[in-house]
């Protein structure tokens, strides 16, 4: 079946759908096809104790502000997960749901996307997939044999699955740090991080990293000495459960091992320690393998882009990738300065060609 949109937005979680917010405001057509059978993007697989890092009037997306939730300072995942439901219903964006999109590629000059549900032929696309779907897995020695159980950030939900059990948690960043939080008081934890855990100041949140990383590329644009953004500030937000824990003596660290045997890991100096779970919170790396019909990958792998705008395809656009399509847009309230110059662009283009 063949179908023909404006623009085609590929992603329906927060990227998604600040994108379609500005795309109504510049009067374009546009569809957005989502993977997910449900609304709410990534944060309806997050783990039950995810919280956001800034309260909710700080968590917004474009045109309307996140409710607080009742006796909670920092929103829940599930809480995110209904404000987007409600925002997409707010702005009758036309999401359609289940749509995987399997590539990308030219029809002449004019995007084709191709899905398992027939082909859209666009004037645009805007690829909002995000990182989710991608987590990135360092290569370890010996990890096929290890017996225990081996999981990534994406599968971990509950702390009681793991209850009174040996688990190791790679990764000292947030996902790292709040996941070792909630095992700190049924399991007996290691934490592994390959240097020491930078802990932000305990007041700041999700709003003055997104001021960090805005200067950062104020900064950069301008030619300018590099401030680092958020890397400057740590690693890690402070949030209330990650707090407690911390300062409860909880979240003390080991260095990266070297190797797994089948019933652990193996530091260089030969230590061992048995796990019945490893949880490998090790980040993430952008869900772009549709666009490979493109060709557009350079030397180091990523797309080159200006602002959103792919250089090589100026009828692309990435968004909500982190701070190389836009300062902090990767989060709720960073996503929307960059989804309205993406937006504006799009519209200046399509208008030239008339």
């Amino acid at each position: 079946m063949r179908r023909h949109a404006g623009v085609v937005v590929i992603g329906g979680g927060q990227s998604g759908l600040a994108a379609g917010y500005h795309l109504r405001r510049q009067g374009l057509d546009f569809v957005i096809l989502d993977a997910q059978p449900a609304p709410g993007g990534a944060w309806q697989h997050a783990w039950d104790s995810l919280h956001l890092f800034s309260p909710a009037a700080l968590s917004s997306l474009p045109g309307r502000l996140m409710p607080a939730q009742p006796g909670e300072e920092y929103p829940t995942a599930g809480h995110v997960v209904a404000y987007l439901e409600d925002y997409e219903k707010r702005y009758e964006l036309p999401v359609r749901r289940p749509v995987h999109v399997l590539g990308v590629r030219e029809d002449g000059r004019l995007p084709q996307v191709d899905t398992d549900s027939g082909t859209w032929h666009a004037r645009a696309v805007i690829s909002a997939t995000g990182t989710w779907w991608r987590p990135f897995l360092p290569a370890v020695r010996g990890r096929e044999g290890f017996t225990g159980r081996r999981l990534r950030t994406v599968s971990y939900r509950t702390p009681q699955d793991f209850a009174g059990r040996r688990v190791i948690v790679v990764g000292g960043g947030n996902s790292g740090a709040q996941i070792a939080a909630d095992l700190a008081y049924g399991t007996e934890l290691t934490w592994v991080t390959r240097r020491p855990p930078r802990f932000l100041a305990d007041d700041i949140d999700g709003r003055a990293l997104f001021d960090a990383a805005t200067a950062r590329r104020r900064a950069l644009d301008e030619g300018r000495t590099d401030t680092e953004g958020v890397a400057a500030l740590g690693d890690i937000v402070a949030v209330p459960a990650v707090r407690e824990a911390r300062d409860a003596g909880l979240l003390k660290t080991s260095p990266m091992f070297v190797r797994f045997d089948r019933e652990g890991v193996v530091w260089a100096d030969g230590t061992r320690a048995r796990a019945e779970a490893v949880i490998w919170c090790t980040g993430f790396r952008p869900t772009l393998s549709y666009l490979s019909p493109l060709g557009l990958r350079g030397a180091r792998g990523r797309i080159a882009t200006q602002g959103t705008r792919c250089l090589q395809e100026p009828r692309l656009h990435l968004l909500g990738y982190g701070d190389w399509t836009g300062p902090a847009s990767a989060t709720l309230i960073g996503v929307g300065r960059p989804a309205r110059d993406a937006a504006r662009d799009i519209a200046t283009l399509l208008d030239a060609e008339g």
